[in-house]
Parts: C-alpha cells; sequence; structure tokens
C-alpha cells in the first residue's frame, strides 16, 4: 500500500514537472507567419533574421495559393499571414464567416500603366492600343487606374469592378484589349501600354521606373498589402512586435537594396 501510493506521489510529480515544461515550450515556440510564395515569402525570410537578433523567434510556412493562408491563419494552422490587401481580407471574413484582422501594413504592390513605346501617360495618341487583364477583378482595377489617369470616365461608384461597358467617355478614342494577366508584359511590343500588376512586373523584369508611365497611388487599398491575425489574438504583444519589427529601417532597407522599386514599404 505504501509502495502504491509513492508511485501514484512520483507520477503526480512527474506529470507537474512535464506540464510546467509544456508551459514554458509553448511561450518559447515560433511564430508561424503564412506567406505566398515570392516577394512576400521573401520579405519574411528577411524579418526572420531580423527578428532572432531580437529575440523573437519566427518561422515561414510558404503557401502557393490565395485562399489556404487565410484558412490556415482561421484555423490556428499559423499564427500570422503576410499576403493580400483589406479588401480580400475583409472578403474573405464575409465569405467564410471568419474574424481575421489586419494588424497593420506590410507592403506596396502598385498596378501601372507600362509602355515600351511612350514615355509619359500623356504621350498616348489617339486611337492607341491599351491592353488590360482578362480577369473581372484586375481588369476592373486596370480601368479604374486610367480613370484616375485621366484617360476615361467611369459609371460612378463601380470602382475596381468596372468592365469596359462601364466606360461612359473615352476623349482619345482607345481600344481596349484584355488579355490574360500573365501575357501582358509580352504584349507591349504589341501595343501603346498595359496595366499591370507588380508580380507580373517583377517576373517580367520590368521596372516601373523605366517602363511605368503611371502607378496606382499609395494608399490605393488593393496596393497595399497587410499582415492579419485572428481578431482575438491581434493585441498579443509578440505579434506587436513582430509587426514593429517589420516595419522598422531594416526591413525598409531590406526592400530598398532587394526589389529596384517594384515592391516598396507601405508603412
Amino acid at each position: 500500500m505504501k509502495f502504491c501510493k509513492k508511485i501514484n506521489i512520483c507520477f503526480f510529480a512527474a506529470f507537474i514537472v512535464a506540464g510546467l515544461s509544456g508551459c514554458g515550450s509553448d511561450e518559447n515556440a515560433a511564430i508561424k507567419v503564412g506567406a505566398t510564395v515570392g516577394p512576400h515569402a521573401q520579405v519574411i525570410e528577411a524579418v526572420v533574421i531580423e527578428a532572432e537578433k531580437q529575440g523573437l523567434k519566427v518561422e515561414l510556412v510558404e503557401f502557393s495559393d490565395f485562399i489556404t493562408p487565410n484558412a490556415a491563419l482561421a484555423d490556428g494552422s499559423i499564427d500570422l499571414n503576410s499576403y493580400q490587401h483589406l479588401p480580400f481580407l475583409n472578403y474573405f471574413n464575409n465569405s467564410r464567416g471568419t474574424e481575421l484582422a489586419s494588424l497593420g501594413q506590410s507592403i506596396l504592390m502598385r498596378m501601372g500603366v507600362y509602355s515600351s513605346q511612350h514615355q509619359s501617360i500623356e504621350h498616348l495618341p489617339e486611337k492607341a492600343k491599351i491592353a488590360i487583364p482578362n480577369d473581372p477583378t484586375n481588369g476592373g482595377r486596370g480601368l479604374l487606374l486610367l480613370a484616375k489617369a485621366g484617360l476615361i470616365t467611369l459609371k460612378e461608384g463601380v470602382g475596381h469592378k468596372a468592365v469596359i461597358s462601364d466606360i461612359t467617355s473615352n476623349p482619345k478614342k482607345l481600344e481596349f484589349i484584355e488579355i490574360e494577366a500573365a501575357q501582358l508584359p509580352r504584349s507591349l511590343d504589341d501595343v501603346d501600354a498595359a496595366t499591370i500588376t507588380m508580380n507580373y512586373v517583377m517576373s517580367a523584369g520590368l521596372s516601373p521606373k523605366e517602363n511605368g508611365i503611371f502607378l496606382e497611388s499609395r494608399d490605393e487599398p488593393l496596393a497595399v498589402m497587410v499582415i492579419a491575425a485572428r481578431e482575438q489574438d491581434k493585441n498579443k504583444p509578440e505579434y506587436k512586435k513582430f509587426v514593429e519589427i517589420y516595419q522598422s529601417q531594416v526591413i525598409k532597407d531590406y526592400l530598398s537594396a532587394s526589389f529596384n522599386g517594384t515592391i516598396e514599404p507601405a508603412f
């Protein structure tokens, strides 16, 4: 009987120690940050290095699509993600019933009007051929950009959901050609200009400074990427520290040195 009591006491003590040990490992666990393959993941890699210097463990988890990073954040598989703009985050919440929140801005990925034939937006001639993405979101975004450049006007309130039939005035009688977004850089020799998102600008080796004749503003909602967390976790000190490191001068310098103006800080 005494032997049993001794065994039980030893087992209980071991259980307590294991429990305390488990709590300690949770506190020291790395923050898992999801990002899509490409520039978002590259920036997180730089943040991982800087965070380690400041005593914060961060682990990059890469994704190849735009839905899974939010699904993984919602179910707790990761702690934060960095790959999307706020309108997409809001759309995901509304369509999936999730509660994900922005913790702060990350990088700018601006759409621009690019040309290999003309030096400025004003130099586009009458009846110029303008290529725009053929998908609904980026096609509307391209038309909105052209409206902000003063080339066309659109029906009031259509915003980035605009389609070609929403054009209400076209003083230069521009001709619009809808092309798959990935093929737009290749179209530049055949058209006067094209509206191209930054990911395809980068993959094609184009430069906003050399080839861009008009860019989205720095506060355009579709151009500003954000860092997201679950709503109930957004005030965690370690997450705030992550955002602080991301928005530091060190990462600004990294962006400047690494992306030749294609990716800029949004902060």
